[in-house]
């Protein structure tokens, strides 16, 4: 059909705007909602060709002042009153609960909290610094997110290392260990967290069953790396803060908000697991909790210096263009969904790769997180969600082998490029790394880790 067609397009055309958006100088987010409107104004203008008056809720057929209405017009009130209705609460719930971690997360940066962990990191010895760097980028971006966590971590190599070949080398890893970290948290990185969100996966499940592979991903190529890597770096003459110094902060109030802001992350998942609110709540939850208790603790300093540490501020400093782009591509992947384009995908996959046996599961993972390294992961997992339906039991049940590969997958395979993540692009930002450079130096590392763990995982589910 030409609606079909036309959507499809759209969708093809907005991904490659995101995909070039360095070269086309048009940010994501704005490609991003541009697709999404439109696929689904096309979507809505050609609802006749998707529907049949059988296929229409007998209810659409009456209009607002309870005359009977015509196919056509049922049918667009029935995509606008019902199914975009229905894929904005779920988009809804994604975007606010990123807005909570990103304002706990800028709310502890303001407070300096991130300097308490990395001003501990002394040693000048280029394999143990590595080792820790990782490490320690690992597990914080599993406590926060991948995003986040490289960002500080590269900005803390400024501090620690002087010589920018050392700090690429560096910085290369960083993307690496965040992304791993982030596969396996429920909210360490944006995909994980939407199969977490759309009930796919549990919280406790998809720690349980990840971590050991997420963290054969990073420790192979830190294998590997570390017989390559001598002798000691040298530190920068001049120290320079991550942070700028506010007067009247304490180590203390430091301290509190760094604790206070890690646990009430992890509080998420708990209160999630005890109410059965979605997360956002729990999100929501901790972040005014965080907010009392900072107005609390600084309501006898300066005007000018409470505004600074205030949540007013750190939500200012959240980037609101990331949170529209993942609406709009969110949108683009609803109508496809919603017009039953991702349905026929599907059944291409089935056919060719055999989704219904256990080596085609891992085939299509694998895929998806392959190419995650050349496209965003974020729209590749939406729309793997949109495709296939959360059934009672197989692979496809909540928790099942094809969720929990293609969190693993979908988190880890974007190392491979450094335009592949989230991480990746911030780290090119910060330290002008070449797409040439990670390219010959870091992506064989990441694709070998990304197999190694994949295999890891095979093997395990295969015993247990």
């Amino acid at each position: 059909m030409i609606a079909d067609i036309l959507m499809i397009t759209v969708f093809v055309l907005g991904y490659l705007a995101i995909a070039l958006e360095h070269q086309i100088h048009v940010d994501k987010a704005a490609s991003a909602l541009i697709a999404g409107v439109l696929c689904w104004a096309i979507y809505i203008l050609s609802a006749g060709s998707f529907f049949t008056p059988e296929t229409v809720p007998d209810h659409m057929f009456v209009g607002a002042d309870g005359s009977e209405i015509g196919f056509i017009q049922a049918a667009m009130y029935y995509i606008a009153e019902y199914q975009l209705l229905h894929h904005l609460s779920e988009i809804a719930s994604i975007l606010f609960f990123l807005i909570g971690a990103m304002a706990i997360v800028e709310l502890i940066d303001i407070h300096q909290g991130f300097s308490l962990i990395t001003d501990k990191i002394e040693t000048t010895s280029r394999p143990r610094l590595m080792w820790i760097i990782c490490i320690l980028t690992f597990f914080l971006s599993a406590a926060l997110d991948n995003l986040t966590t490289t960002i500080v971590m590269a900005s803390l190599l400024k501090k620690i290392i002087a010589n920018y070949k050392d700090r690429w080398l560096f910085a290369g890893m960083i993307v690496v260990a965040a992304n791993a970290g982030g596969a396996w948290s429920p909210i360490g990185d944006v995909t994980t967290t939407m199969l977490w969100i759309g009930k796919q996966v549990t919280a406790q499940n998809v720690i349980i069953r990840l971590i050991l592979p997420s963290l054969i991903c990073l420790l192979v190529p830190l294998a590997l790396l570390t017989p390559r890597i001598k002798g000691n770096v040298r530190r920068p003459e001049v120290s320079t803060n991550l942070a700028q110094s506010l007067p009247g902060l304490t180590y203390k109030q430091k301290r509190n908000v760094f604790l206070a802001g890690i646990l009430g992350l992890v509080f998420v998942p708990i209160f999630k697991t005890v109410t059965h609110l979605p997360p956002f709540m729990g999100m929501m939850l901790s972040l005014g909790i965080l907010w009392v208790m900072t107005e609390i603790m600084h309501k006898r300093k300066n005007v000018n210096v409470r505004k600074r540490l205030s949540v007013i501020a750190a939500l200012k400093k959240v980037d609101f263009a990331s949170v529209l782009f993942f609406m709009g591509i969110l949108l683009a992947v609803g109508s496809l969904q919603s017009a039953g384009q991702l349905g026929e995908l599907a059944g291409w996959l089935n056919n060719t790769l055999g989704t219904d046996q256990e080596g085609g599961v891992y085939a299509v993972g694998i895929f998806i997180g392959l190419l995650s390294a050349l496209v965003d992961n974020v729209p590749l997992v939406a729309a793997s969600m949109g495709m296939y339906e959360i059934l009672p039991s197989g692979y496809f049940s909540q928790d099942g082998l094809f969720w929990e590969f293609l969190a693993y997958c979908a988190g880890t395979g974007g190392s491979a490029l450094i335009i592949g993540s989230a991480a990746g692009v911030a780290v090119m930002g910060i330290e002008t790394i070449t797409f040439g450079w990670y390219l010959k130096k870091i992506a064989p590392l990441a694709l070998v880790g990304y197999f190694a763990g994949a295999i890891f995982y095979i093997l395990e589910h295969s015993v247990f």
